[in-house]
């Protein structure tokens, strides 16, 4: 299941571009009975999570809050993958900047978001090829390239 909750000045956003995203990836990873949280916020908002989660004092495009990192998510009855936090404002600029649609920005800030949820990450090269190749996969899915 996924839970979308829009605190943006954007609220023309169709969100059904997020359910496809948080389905195709979930189903990718034979997840789709997780249930995830995405927020879509603004620029000040992100900044303060950024800050208060991660030390820097800007404002970021996504940010990924798994849950199956603690024993507790074992006790409850539905399985809680976790949450995302995309901000509309930042994802407009880069939108702009990347010379395609807000509705693609948002749905490959989401397969991004989805797979940190799921444990992947970009530290390492190889992390980052396998992370990137994947997320490419699912977009293409989506015919969002």
């Amino acid at each position: 299941m996924v839970h979308i909750r829009n605190q943006s000045s954007n609220t023309s956003f169709d969100e059904g571009i997020i359910h496809r995203a948080v389905t195709l990836t979930l189903l990718a990873h034979k997840s789709d009975d997780y249930e995830v949280s995405i927020l879509l916020t603004d620029d000040d908002y992100i900044a303060q999570l950024n800050n208060q989660y991660r030390r820097k004092e800007s404002p970021t495009d996504v940010l990924a809050f798994p849950m199956l990192d603690y024993e507790d998510n074992n006790l409850l009855e539905i399985k809680l993958l976790g949450d995302v936090v995309i901000s509309l404002e930042t994802a407009s600029r880069q939108a702009k900047t990347q010379e395609h649609s807000l509705e693609d920005e948002v749905a490959f800030l989401t397969v991004h978001g989805i797979l940190h949820l799921l444990g992947y990450d970009h530290h390492t090269r190889e992390d980052a090829e396998q992370m990137f190749k994947t997320q490419n996969d699912i977009l293409h899915q989506m015919q969002v390239d």
